[in-house]
């Protein structure tokens, strides 16, 4: 079984929206390791706050055939895929890391680079796996996030169960 890291987001009807993915996950691939959720502002447009989160889930399946899995939660969710980056989206769920595994396909980079790029990514994957050490830099997540500058993009942790 290999662990996976997963970035789920939303900011259209946001709690039913990462309410409905977690259960979908959790009947996937049984227990699922949740962060706290976090809102942001979104990045690249105007648009109602994200709430964002991370989650760890253990499968069998190989990276190409979770990638598949996940844009099927995409589409079932009602997301279109389209050429812009920065759009409001009913959910977002992003393969970030695969045990140590690199993979650099025209629509799939692991590990993804959102995870030293971005504070509502980093800062929940930190809560869940802060000694994880990242496949590329041979850092742990927790030094990334004592490097990292969490005032170019505020977070605000949320109450919310899931």
């Amino acid at each position: 079984m290999a662990t996976v890291y997963l970035g789920l987001g939303s900011n259209i009807d946001p709690v039913a929206s990462l309410q409905a993915a977690v259960a979908e996950l959790r009947s996937q691939f049984g227990e699922v390791t949740l962060s706290s959720v976090y809102r942001s502002k979104p990045l690249g447009f105007a648009g109602a706050d994200f709430l964002n989160l991370v989650a760890r889930i253990e499968t069998g399946l190989s990276v190409v055939a979770l990638y598949e899995v996940l844009q099927g939660l995409h589409q079932h969710s009602g997301r279109q895929r389209g050429s812009t980056r920065f759009v409001s989206r009913r959910l977002d769920i992003d393969l970030l890391l695969y045990e140590q595994l690199v993979v650099d396909l025209p629509a799939l980079r692991l590990p993804r680079s959102d995870v030293l790029e971005y504070s509502f990514v980093l800062v929940p994957l930190a809560e869940i796996a802060a000694d994880y050490v990242h496949p590329v830099s041979g850092r742990s997540i927790a030094e990334h996030l004592h490097d990292f500058d969490q005032r170019v993009h505020p977070l605000i942790k949320q109450k919310l169960n899931l």
